[in-house]
This record gives structure tokens, C-alpha cells and sequence, in this order.
């Protein structure tokens, strides 16, 4: 039941994930350390209060942000399953250990006094990061786990979830340096964080449609019911080749959760056939309520 991609030790694939987790996380950090954190730009998430708690106690950002994804961490096994495995880990350890060694070298001050161009510059590094730290199939844990978590027992959609939690945060950071305006490049790098992650995964839409067709279909059934998390349909259809009866597949994933399904079909079955199409709304369960 694991959400994660298991590659053969030392294999190119291992190096390649684990180099993308790494470097990921080293630009993520750069984001934080060189603008994000000295501006008192709050852009939602763990990363996020912990700047806050930098500023007003002196303890360093991502030693914070560390010892808070730890037991978010240890929790979302306990109540999720393990969805969140030793990349995800890594992903979390090295983003607070790279923000911490680029601060201490960069002696905590920003690259520019411009604060908009800040905002905008951190937004671009952070979400570079993070579309790197996915496509390895690894996540940096805060936010993401509390929403998810919380989703398990309200069953609120988690992008709506996350836009709360983060909103709270913001929140938090504008009442703790009392400057409304820093809510506004905060909102500046989320935006841009969010486009940029986008763009480099999955292009401009959230979400897409995907209809699969392969021998390995229960497999893959099992993959997207207890590794994934999402449902689907199954089609029936006849080859026209061979003429032989084929299960299709179709299910709606998000940015991220696509690229693990993409991996796994790319490992069990290299001769499957899929389809992927963009969604501009996707409504249902584990996604926006029918109703609103």
C-alpha cells in the first residue's frame, strides 16, 4: 500500500529521484533563505510559521519547520497509512537543512531591497522545488499532511483545506510583524509558487482526465484504490487489432498524483496505452463539492 515508487538500490532511477529530491530541496531553500525569510514574506505552511517563529524568538527556520514535520510527519503514517515514505522524509530533512546552511552563509540577509521582486523571485525558486521534489514522488510534508488528514474526517476537498490552513498562517505573519501589506506578497509567492508548480507538471490546469488501457489493468486498479487514493470507472472495449475485449480505465487525478500513476504504469506495463486530457473543472468526491 505504498504511496511511493520503490527503485532498485542504487539504480539510475534511485539516483536520478533521490538527485531531484536534493536539488529540489536546494532550490526551495534558496527561495526561503535569500528572500522569502529575511522580507518576512509568510507563504503559507509549516516553512511559513516557522519564519514567523524565526523573527520573533531568533530560533533558526528550517530547525523549525523540522521539529514540526517530524510528528506531522510520524502522524499522517499513524492515521493515512504509509503514504508518506523515505523520500518524503528526505525531501523534509534536507529543505530545513539547506535553508538553515544558506542562511547562515548568506548571513541572513536578502539578495535584493526590492521587496515585490522578492515576493516574485521566491515564488519562482520555491515552486521549481517543489515540481522537482513531485516528480521524484515525494512531497516536503507539512500543510500537505494536516490537510489531508483533516479531509480523512471532514472529507472537505484537500485543495480547499490547504487554502485555509495556509490563509491562517498568513494571517498569523501579518498580525505578528503588524504590516497588512506583507499579506500581500505573501499571497504574491503563493500565486506564483502555485503557476510555476503548475506549469512544470502538469501545464496550466490542476487536474487531468486520464483513460488507460493495459493487461495490468488490476494492477492499476489497486494502485489508484490504495496507493493513490482515487477512485475511477472501467470502460469496455474491443481492440481492433486482435479484436480482443479490453478493461479501460478512466479516473481524474491531481498534478501530483499523476505522475505517480504515470511511474507505475511505466514500470509494470512499458506497452500500456494512455490518454490524458485536461480538466478545467473536476467536481466529486476528493475534489470540488457537486453542490457548490
Amino acid at each position: 500500500m505504498s504511496f511511493l515508487m520503490k527503485e532498485k538500490l542504487f539504480s539510475r532511477e534511485w539516483f536520478m529521484n533521490y538527485g531531484q529530491i536534493v536539488l529540489g530541496a536546494l532550490i526551495m531553500a534558496a527561495g526561503y533563505a535569500f528572500f522569502a525569510d529575511p522580507m518576512k514574506i509568510v507563504p503559507g505552511g509549516v516553512f511559513g510559521i516557522s519564519i514567523v517563529i524565526h523573527h520573533l524568538f531568533g530560533l533558526p527556520t528550517g530547525s523549525t519547520a523540522l521539529i514540526f514535520n517530524i510528528p506531522l510527519f510520524i502522524a499522517g503514517i499513524y492515521i493515512l497509512g504509509p503514504r508518506f515514505g523515505v523520500k518524503t522524509f528526505l525531501g523534509t530533512v534536507a529543505t530545513s537543512f539547506f535553508i538553515d546552511t544558506l542562511s547562515h552563509f548568506g548571513g541572513g540577509k536578502a539578495l535584493t531591497t526590492d521587496i515585490m521582486l522578492g515576493s516574485v523571485v521566491s515564488g519562482v525558486l520555491i515552486g521549481i522545488g517543489l515540481a522537482l521534489i513531485f516528480r521524484a514522488g515525494a512531497t516536503t510534508g507539512g500543510s500537505d499532511i494536516i490537510a489531508q488528514i483533516a479531509n480523512k474526517y471532514s472529507r472537505i476537498p484537500v485543495g480547499k483545506l490547504l487554502i485555509v490552513i495556509d490563509s491562517c498562517i498568513v494571517s498569523v505573519g501579518v498580525i505578528a510583524f503588524k504590516d497588512v501589506s506583507l499579506a500581500a506578497y505573501a499571497l504574491i509567492t503563493i500565486f506564483i509558487t502555485g503557476r510555476v508548480l503548475d506549469s512544470i507538471l502538469m501545464g496550466q490546469h490542476y487536474s487531468k482526465g486520464v483513460f488507460i488501457i493495459s493487461d495490468k489493468h488490476e494492477d492499476i486498479r489497486q494502485k489508484l484504490l490504495t496507493g493513490i487514493g482515487r477512485g475511477g470507472t472501467y470502460f469496455y472495449g474491443q481492440g481492433m487489432y486482435e479484436e480482443k475485449e479490453k478493461k479501460i480505465i478512466f479516473t481524474a487525478v491531481s498534478r501530483r498524483d499523476f505522475m505517480l500513476l504515470h511511474d507505475f504504469i511505466k514500470k509494470i506495463d512499458p506497452h500500456a496505452f494512455i490518454t490524458v486530457f485536461e480538466s478545467h473543472e473536476v467536481m466529486g468526491e476528493g475534489f470540488q463539492p457537486i453542490t457548490d
